[in-house]
């Protein structure tokens, strides 16, 4: 059971965390992104597993695959903007993780561009 080991590491880390943050401040953020950083590392084979699995859907489909691109760039940049913001709340910034999901979602939408394009081009040939 992956979620075990992962509540597992959590837990020990918020321990350790709740320590350090008493005796010694300055080392709980890069504590705490070490953490978050093995738990990601945990489940990021399972990530690879899931885009193979939406790349063999696509192909038998017959879907182009550069749609496909965008779907996995757009899920990657809004988990990373989350993750990166959450490391700026942990630090006490949470201004500076508002501004890091504020970018996630601008260059989300600067993703996402090619695909509206297509999909108006689309529309306007079925309409002429």
């Amino acid at each position: 059971m992956d979620i075990l080991q992962i509540i597992g590491i959590a837990l020990v880390s918020a321990v350790v965390l709740t320590l350090i943050r008493r005796a010694r401040p300055d080392f709980a953020t890069p504590v705490a992104l070490a953490a978050g950083t093995l738990l990601f590392l945990l489940v990021a084979d399972k990530l690879v597993a899931v885009f193979v699995l939406l790349e063999d859907l696509s192909s038998l489909a017959r879907l182009d695959i550069s749609y496909l691109t965008t779907v996995i760039k757009v899920i990657g940049v809004a988990y990373l903007a989350e993750f990166g913001a959450q490391v700026c709340r942990d630090a006490d910034e949470g201004a500076l993780g508002a501004r890091v999901e504020f970018a996630g979602k601008v260059l989300v939408l600067l993703l996402t561009v090619p695909v509206v394009r297509a999909i108006m081009q689309a529309v306007l040939t079925i309409m002429a």
